[in-house]
């Protein structure tokens, strides 16, 4: 008998968070944001379920091949643009859009001779400072590239530092308008945070990312109040069922000593499958679609669940990590880290099984950028 770890990812979840974030901005193209295997729900799979998005972004150029190939004809955004002169060509050859942030990157790019025009999304560093092009650069930047003869369609880009904090993005839309008026391109801005919080980044493309896998862009904001749907459910079952008696300890190290009689159930999930390590005593888990807590220090293959209050929960028992009834981001939040680290942390091992995919994509999917 397997192992009764499984990742569930939900298709219709996927289908139903696209159709939100578009219902934001209807009047925006929607780049669906499937970078790191689509925050773990797997690139392929995603892009399936998100066949009607606009465009799809992503890190690397093997990943937007692998678009191509599986017959993807929206347009792909490589989001950190290319790293070596020598991409170029493929990039061209299949149509592939990439961000340019750093003046190194622009000249390379403007020292090539492309086989076709290479859509370009030239990104301003309005206060992040992880990536784009100083604001006083940004005009000359994009002056360069309009002369440029191989360039196709410009679109001016930002990222948002604080869009899901009270800070907001009013100070860096400041810098980006100051810097980007009179220059004659579509605008590129909002992520999941700034499409959720503030209409003004509501413009020509949104970039959603997180919100399509049903996790709510700010900790504060619980995904139902959005109507977001969760679509990866990661489950597994009680495989062992220990007794301790007050004053036991339980685990690695003892982490855990019991303060009275306690029923502890043993789950077929450890950091080995991605379950973060640093989760201690009183991560939320659901047993048998109870809420209840973990216990100790999980282990690579298994992890321990309290189930004192709980008499009929047995070996063979469901456990719901993270998913259905029990948000992401509630667990992570538990655990000292974000929902990105859990998705994108699934390990290989862990099996997959994926309800409401439809049978066969409607001819949108191949639909010619």
């Amino acid at each position: 008998m397997p192992r009764p770890l499984t990742a569930r990812i939900d298709h219709a979840a996927l289908h139903h968070n696209l159709a939100l974030a578009r219902s934001l901005a209807p009047a925006s193209r929607v780049m669906a944001v499937i970078k790191a295997d689509a925050y773990g729900h797997g690139l392929l799979r995603a892009a399936r379920a998100f066949r009607s998005a606009d465009g799809f972004a992503v890190l690397t150029l093997e990943d937007a091949v692998a678009l191509r190939d599986a017959g993807h004809r929206q347009p792909i955004l490589l989001l950190q643009g290319f790293y070596e002169a020598c991409e170029l060509p493929e990039i061209a050859a299949h149509g592939l859009m990439v961000v340019i942030h750093e003046a190194t990157q622009l000249d390379m790019l403007l020292a090539s001779r492309p086989s076709r025009p290479i859509d370009v999304h030239l990104k301003m560093n309005s206060g992040m400072n992880r990536l784009g092009l100083p604001p006083e650069h940004y005009r000359v930047a994009a002056e360069r590239l309009q002369a440029w003869g191989g360039l196709g369609q410009l679109t001016l880009m930002t990222h948002f530092a604080t869009a899901d904090e009270p800070a907001g993005i009013a100070w860096q839309m400041a810098r980006f308008d100051a810097a980007a008026t009179g220059i004659d391109a579509p605008r590129s801005l909002a992520n999941s945070a700034a499409l959720v919080r503030h209409a003004g980044a509501r413009t020509d493309w949104v970039r959603p990312g997180i919100m399509l896998y049903g996790v709510a862009p700010s900790v504060e904001t619980a995904p139902g109040d959005l109507d977001l749907r969760p679509a990866m459910t990661l489950s597994s079952r009680i495989i062992s069922v220990q007794q301790l008696a007050g004053g036991e300890c339980l685990g690695y190290g003892g982490a855990f000593v019991a303060d009275q009689p306690t029923r502890v159930g043993v789950v077929a999930c450890g950091y080995g499958d991605g379950y973060p390590r640093h989760a201690g005593t009183g991560t939320p888990v659901l047993v048998d679609g109870v809420r209840t807590r973990t216990l100790g220090r999980l282990s690579m293959d298994s992890l321990y669940v309290d189930i004192t209050a709980l008499p009929q929960a047995g070996v063979g028992t469901p456990v719901t990590l993270w998913g259905d009834g029990l948000p992401a981001q509630e667990v992570a939040s538990s655990a000292g880290t974000i929902a990105y680290q859990l998705l994108c942390g699934i390990t290989r091992r862990v099996p997959v099984v994926e309800v409401g995919v439809e049978v066969s994509p409607p001819a949108a999917a191949l639909a010619t950028a």
